[in-house]
């Protein structure tokens, strides 16, 4: 099956009342282990390169090849993402390699600034039917943005979105980025008012830190694309760490990343679950 375009996964996932999950690649593996839980639930996914992740490969390009690719020869439907780009340029190449969105983070700009880059990201995104995700600049960076006690306001929010023409937005409702413990607290009702006050789907970063049923009510109060990063990277490495632990002596690598992959596998194609079932049962 061809690349999925996100724009159409989270219009159905809104439509339908659901969650998507959109989950951190970090390696081939992860990519791998992610398209198999969506071919496996058979429910679509979004694979996420974040700009970390680019660093860490070097440049954009090997990694994205790759996981276009991984995606493009799935059975399940897959998009994929650029997810927290500072540099505009590098928005701008993912678009053109074909990802189905990027998140431009112009969060650390003052408002002038951040509007300003991000629109140009639009047009450039908009000829190519590509969809830009943004986050607000006036709550900070990444960190400061899902910090405790740090929330989006609806108004501005609303602002925002007219200003920009963005298509879905990154909002801050408690919340934050590499948690490892799932304690983090959202704000319903914050949610709800959101949901109501922008007219593009809502973004939940810093998801790890959120128990399942917690983010059920979100989803339900409206949030759409929900990230998952630091909780998939414990299951992969857990595994690794027990599977090393009961076979000492290995020294093949593949048979080592195979047990974080299986893992991975694993509970993504739980969560995806968890996400899409929302709306079977929603009643408001």
């Amino acid at each position: 099956m061809t690349l999925t375009a996100t724009a159409a996964l989270l219009d159905e996932a809104v439509a339908a009342g659901r969650g998507i999950g959109a989950f951190n690649v970090l390696h081939l593996e992860t990519a791998e282990a992610l398209v198999a839980a969506a071919e496996r639930t058979g429910l679509p996914v979004i694979l996420q390169i974040s700009e970390n992740c680019v660093a860490y490969h070097g440049s954009l390009e090997p990694i994205a090849r790759a996981t276009l690719a991984i995606a493009d020869a799935s059975s399940a439907r897959v998009a994929v993402h650029l997810d927290h780009a500072e540099d505009p340029d590098l928005a701008l190449r993912a678009i053109d390699l074909g990802f189905g969105s990027v998140m431009y983070d112009g969060a650390k700009l003052d408002v002038a600034d951040n509007v300003a880059t991000t629109r140009r990201v639009v047009a450039h995104a908009t000829s190519a039917g590509v969809l830009v995700e943004a986050e607000l600049g006036e709550i900070g960076g990444k960190d400061g943005a899902h910090a405790p006690g740090v929330r989006t306001d609806p108004d501005e929010a609303s602002r925002f979105v007219a200003e920009t023409g963005v298509g879905a937005l990154a909002v801050a409702v408690g919340s934050s980025h590499a948690m490892v413990d799932r304690v983090a607290a959202l704000d319903l009702a914050l949610i709800a008012r959101l949901r109501d006050a922008v007219p593009v789907p809502l973004v939940l970063h810093g998801s790890s830190g959120v128990a399942d049923e917690l983010i059920v009510s979100g989803i339900r109060a409206g949030l759409v694309k929900v990230n998952v990063s630091t909780h998939l990277n414990v299951q992969f490495t857990g595994a690794i760490r027990a599977y090393l632990d009961a076979h000492p002596s290995t020294v093949d690598s593949r048979k080592v990343l195979a047990a974080g992959r299986d893992a991975l596998a694993d509970e993504a194609a739980r969560l995806l679950d968890l996400f899409g079932s929302t709306g079977k049962d929603r009643t408001a």
